[in-house]
């Protein structure tokens, strides 16, 4: 939940009607579809109260009788998009194990944040505790369920997977970023950086460092590569959870 928003006030919002409309016609699913368009676009800090008004052709006054302010626009926003995660698609639970259910829970976690990067942005600390929010946690646990877990370990497991997923998809989103404000992608940045970096380099001596640095730089062509870390890094993690079984 928004840390400016009132737990309470916000709460009211995220689980009552989305969909009745007002004395102006409009609804909040028409609002916060408009807000989550323009963070998609531009990011979070797009998504003002003004903007979303214009965009919907609202005066800004009439966005208020709906959503009290931004804080709570943006809880809004994260738990609609929280819905994309499995609706439409096969519950984690039913992909025929919990390694394959644990792997299909990150990557359907890590497609919707690639969609939608100003997610980052708009979690904080506490969760948002919307209805889509709770049937995400729910849908999520499932896979953990009657594997030989004890409750703590399966919420300390899931928190781990999410917590992995976010992390990398902060890398990704900081390499956007820097693409969009350089106008190189990251193969064009490290091939005018790296004859550089050698050079500059050149009579110091960092030997791990430097093996390390040319294995990987020759792999990823790139810096970094958040989608091999990603696949890396879950595997990691499903090899430790099959331990914690034993």
């Amino acid at each position: 939940m928004s840390a400016k928003s009132d737990p309470g006030r916000s709460l009211a919002l995220l689980w009552g009607s989305h969909t009745r409309p007002g004395r102006s016609g409009l609804t909040v699913r028409a609002i916060v579809d408009a807000a989550i368009e323009l963070a998609d676009a531009e990011g979070l800090e797009a998504a003002t109260m003004r903007r979303v008004a214009d965009k919907i052709g609202s005066g800004t006054m009439s966005l208020y009788t709906h959503v009290p302010g931004k804080a709570e626009l943006n809880d809004l926003m994260v738990d609609t998009v929280l819905g994309e995660l499995y609706n439409g698609v096969d519950d984690p639970s039913g992909r025929g194990g919990w390694r394959e259910g644990l792997r299909y829970v990150a990557e359907r976690n890590w497609d919707v944040g690639l969609r939608h990067l100003w997610l980052l942005d708009a979690t904080g600390g506490r969760p948002t505790l919307g209805p889509n929010a709770v049937l995400k946690y729910e849908a999520e646990l499932r896979v953990l369920d009657g594997i030989g877990l004890t409750d703590l370990q399966m919420d300390s497991v899931l928190t781990l997977v999410l917590t992995h997923v976010e992390g990398v998809a902060r890398s990704h989103a900081g390499l956007v970023r820097a693409q969009r404000e350089s106008g190189l992608d990251e193969q064009e940045w490290w091939r005018a950086t790296a004859p550089v970096l050698e050079r500059v380099m050149a009579g110091h001596d960092f030997p791990v460092a430097g093996r390390v640095g040319e294995a990987s730089s020759q792999v990823y062509q790139a810096s970094a590569d958040p989608a091999h870390a990603f696949a890396f890094g879950l595997d990691v993690i499903l090899d430790g959870v099959q331990r914690l079984m034993k």
